[in-house]
C-alpha cells in the first residue's frame, strides 16, 4: 500500500517535470531546422542544416567561441588559485579569520549586473577612480573598456573578483573534511609544510579541486550579463562571448531559427570541452592515487 502512495505522489510529478524539460529543448531543435523571424514575421520554412552551415562558416561565431575560452579558462585558474591559497590561509586560522569569511563570501551575493555597473564606473576613462589611480603615477588614461586586451582583462578581474568565493568556500569545506590524524603523523615525521601540502593536501583535495573547476567552467561558459553592461561586447565585437551572440541573433536580428542552432552548437562546445576536461582530470587524480 505504501509503495502505491509512493508512485501516485512520485510520477506525477516526474512526468511534469520531464514535459517541461524536454518541450522546450525539442521544440528549439526543431526551430533550428526553420528559417524564423519574428520581425519582420515570415512564416517558417525547413532548411536543414543551412543555419548550423551559417553559423559554422560566420567568423563571429569562431571569434566568440575564442573570446569566451579565454574570459573562462583564465578567470577559473585565477579562481582557483587564489581561492585554495584563501582557503588554506583561513583553515589554518590566521588573524581575523572569522571576519574574512563573511567578507570574502560578500562579492558572491551581488547580482552580476550590479557587479558589472560598479565596475563600469570604476574603469571609465576619465572620471573612474582606476585611471584617477594611475594618474598619480604620470600615466595617462588607460582605455580599459575600449581596448579589445584591457576590456579582457577587465571581464576577467571581475570574473575572479566575484567568485573566487565559491571556490573558497568548497575548498574550506573540503579542507574541513581532511582526517587530522594524517597530518598529526606528518608533523611528528617532521616533514616540512611544503611537502604536506604537495604530498598529503593537494592530491587529497584532488577529486574536489577537479569538481569545482569543472562547475565553475560549465557556469563560466554562460557569461553574458557582465559583457553585455560594460562592454556590449565591443570594442566591435571583441568581448562578445557565445551567449552574446546568440543574444544579439535573437533579440536585434530576430532570427530565431539561427539563434536556436548557435543554442545547440554552444551545447554541443561545452560537451565537447566538459568531456575532454573530465578525461583529463580522471587521468590526473589516477595518476596522484597510484
Amino acid at each position: 500500500m505504501n509503495d502505491r502512495v509512493k508512485h501516485i505522489f512520485i510520477w506525477p510529478a516526474f512526468l511534469l517535470v520531464l514535459v517541461i524539460t524536454l518541450f522546450p529543448l525539442i521544440y528549439a531543435l526543431t526551430v533550428s531546422f526553420q528559417t524564423v523571424r519574428i520581425v519582420p514575421p515570415t512564416p517558417a520554412r525547413f532548411v536543414g542544416f543551412d543555419n548550423y552551415a551559417d553559423i559554422l562558416a560566420n567568423a563571429r561565431f569562431w571569434g566568440a567561441i575564442a573570446t569566451t575560452a579565454t574570459i573562462v579558462i583564465i578567470s577559473v585558474l585565477a579562481q582557483y588559485a587564489i581561492g585554495l591559497s584563501v582557503a588554506l590561509a583561513l583553515h589554518h586560522n590566521v588573524p581575523g579569520a572569522s571576519l574574512f569569511r563573511v567578507t570574502f563570501l560578500l562579492p558572491m551575493f551581488l547580482a552580476p549586473v550590479c557587479v558589472a555597473l560598479i565596475a563600469k564606473m570604476i574603469f571609465h576613462p576619465v572620471l573612474g577612480p582606476a585611471n584617477e589611480f594611475f594618474s598619480m603615477f604620470g600615466l595617462e588614461n588607460l582605455p580599459f573598456l575600449t581596448d579589445p586586451n584591457f576590456a579582457i582583462a577587465v571581464l576577467i578581474a571581475i570574473e575572479t573578483w566575484q567568485w573566487t568565493p565559491f571556490v573558497v568556500l568548497l575548498m574550506l569545506a573540503g579542507l574541513q573534511n581532511l582526517p587530522a590524524e594524517v597530518f598529526e603523523a606528518a608533523r611528528v615525521d617532521n616533514i616540512s609544510a611544503w611537502r604536506r601540502f604537495r604530498d598529503i593536501t593537494f592530491p587529497m583535495l584532488l577529486p574536489l579541486s577537479a569538481a569545482v573547476i569543472f562547475i565553475r567552467l560549465i557556469e563560466g561558459f554562460k557569461i553574458i550579463d557582465t559583457v553585455f553592461i560594460l562592454t556590449g561586447g565591443g570594442p566591435g565585437t571583441s568581448t562578445e562571448t557565445l551567449t552574446l551572440f546568440a543574444y544579439n541573433e535573437g533579440f536585434k536580428k530576430f532570427n530565431i531559427g539561427m539563434t536556436s542552432a548557435l543554442s545547440f552548437l554552444f551545447l554541443i562546445v561545452v560537451i565537447v570541452f566538459g568531456t575532454l576536461y573530465l578525461a583529463g582530470a580522471r587521468k590526473l587524480t589516477q595518476r596522484y592515487a597510484q
